[in-house]
């Protein structure tokens, strides 16, 4: 999942190597934190959050093919 996430992000950021991605799991739920460098946070947003929302479907959906737990993607900078 991490390979997928940066395989998505990297090409749209100026500073690809700042992408970093966090797992934490627990019970219930596994959540990929993504750190991007300051000036790329609005590229990732997008207007009105669309490219996230774009990016998170994509996860959400790979994700629902392979893992038995809910998965959420939080992006900060």
């Amino acid at each position: 999942m991490i390979q997928l996430i940066e395989a998505i992000v990297k090409p749209l950021v100026d500073h690809p190597d700042d992408v970093n991605i966090k797992v934490v799991e627990d019970d219930a739920r596994i959540t990929y934190k993504l750190t991007l460098n300051k000036s790329d946070i609005g590229k990732i947003i997008g207007k009105q959050g669309r490219v996230a929302k774009s990016i998170r479907t994509i996860v959400y959906a790979h994700a629902q093919s392979t893992e038995n737990r809910k998965v959420y993607l939080d992006i900060t900078e």
